[in-house]
């Protein structure tokens, strides 16, 4: 299916849509070479998952690519509000929307109150949004809980990439070209699709993304 990136927004997306265009080489043979030691960490690929998520992405989601790849997150540490080594596998049992921001990216700040307002009507059992803060100077901790706490977003929690592992294993494997980026992962942080730059996740496009990740990644009953 040929999905247009053009959408009401579209023209604040031109230069992310041209800057994925130019990685795209190098985000293919990434996922090549890695792909025996992704399968290697517990995640299979998933090419019917992926292909489902990205079918859901339409409209203000249409620069959503889903992937399946085989690429696990589990192990990507940051820290929380009180400071907690955390890391992805302490979701493990339910779907994550992942997103990558900072607060000098004027996009991610843009893209919090939707965000916001998905945690707030999704969150739960069966989903939930991940924020991960990619600050670069020494105070960015500060900086980011300041931020949060400025805008009033109840729903988005503080967590922090304070080493910049995260950042750099984005970078490594030619997930992330700038931010934000957003990971689509499945209920053992196996990736489901990538976001390259902000969207509009507060509208039905973004539910349907959503539905389709908590229908797609459903246990089986017994």
């Amino acid at each position: 299916m040929t999905k247009s990136a053009q959408t009401p927004n579209g023209r604040r997306r031109t230069a992310w849509i041209s800057l994925a265009l130019v990685g795209a080489a190098a985000a293919i043979a990434a996922g090549l070479t890695l792909s025996n030691a992704a399968n290697a960490s517990g995640c299979p690929a998933q090419e019917a998952l992926g292909k489902a998520i990205g079918d859901a992405a339409q409209g203000e989601l249409a620069a959503l690519n889903g992937t399946g790849t085989g690429r696990s997150y589990a192990d990507l540490s940051f820290v929380d509000a009180a400071g907690k080594t955390m890391s992805i596998a302490d979701f493990a049992g339910k779907p994550l929307l992942v997103n990558f921001w900072a607060t000098w990216c004027v996009p991610c700040r843009e893209e919090m109150p939707a965000l916001d307002a998905l945690a707030a009507k999704y969150d739960g059992e069966a989903f939930q949004v991940v924020p991960i803060n990619l600050e670069i100077s020494g105070d960015g901790f500060a900086k980011a809980k300041a931020f949060l706490e400025a805008g009033n977003w109840p729903n988005l929690p503080l967590y922090v990439d304070t080493t910049s592992a995260a950042w750099e294993k984005l970078k490594g494997q030619a997930v992330s070209l700038g931010l934000p980026t957003t990971l689509v992962l499945d209920r053992q942080g196996c990736e489901l699709g990538v976001l390259q730059g902000p969207a509009r996740w507060d509208t039905a496009d973004g539910d349907r993304v959503v539905e389709a990740l908590i229908a797609a990644v459903q246990p089986a009953r017994q």
